[in-house]
């Protein structure tokens, strides 16, 4: 499996974002974001998976879809430990998290065996088919990661 990048930096300067936290209304700012396509070693395509840095907490957001012929066959699982891996690798944060609807049974066992923990319940947060749903917010932190599973670390 392999991912084909795009990656977008924000409008905001660094500097400029962190002036906007001066303010205690402001809101959380994405500086960051790089969306992948998912792709099997013949180039066939399977799904996306982005990630997001969230200004100032030093977070990242992980969020990925398969298409429906390709899902249960492990490579969303795979695709999850990948972005860890390499998000821990190459980047200063301390988290990353990922929030799916309470109903999505299957990403939440893919979160889970990448190392994911439930946190908690987020009331209302998901917007599907036009109305308001509940949804689950993983996340996994650089302590608990200890080491790549999928990717190697430069020497």
């Amino acid at each position: 499996m392999g991912f084909l990048c795009e990656t977008v930096k924000s409008r905001l300067s660094k500097t400029e974002a962190e002036r906007q936290f001066e303010n205690p209304s402001a809101l959380a700012i994405l500086t960051e974001r790089a969306r992948f396509v998912i792709e099997k070693k013949d180039g066939t395509k399977l799904g996306i998976i982005a990630h997001y840095l969230v200004l100032p907490s030093k977070r990242m957001e992980i969020g990925y879809d398969l298409i429906q012929s390709e899902k249960g066959k492990g490579f969303g699982t795979e695709a999850v430990q990948i972005i860890v891996d390499h998000l821990f690798l190459t980047k200063d944060i301390v988290r990353i998290q990922a929030v799916t609807n309470i109903e999505n049974i299957p990403s939440q066992r893919v979160l889970e065996k990448a190392g994911f923990q439930k946190e908690g319940r987020l009331r209302k947060v998901s917007h599907v088919k036009q109305e308001y749903g509940d949804a689950y917010i993983y996340s996994i932190l650089r302590e608990e990661w200890n080491e790549p599973k999928l990717l190697a670390r430069a020497t």
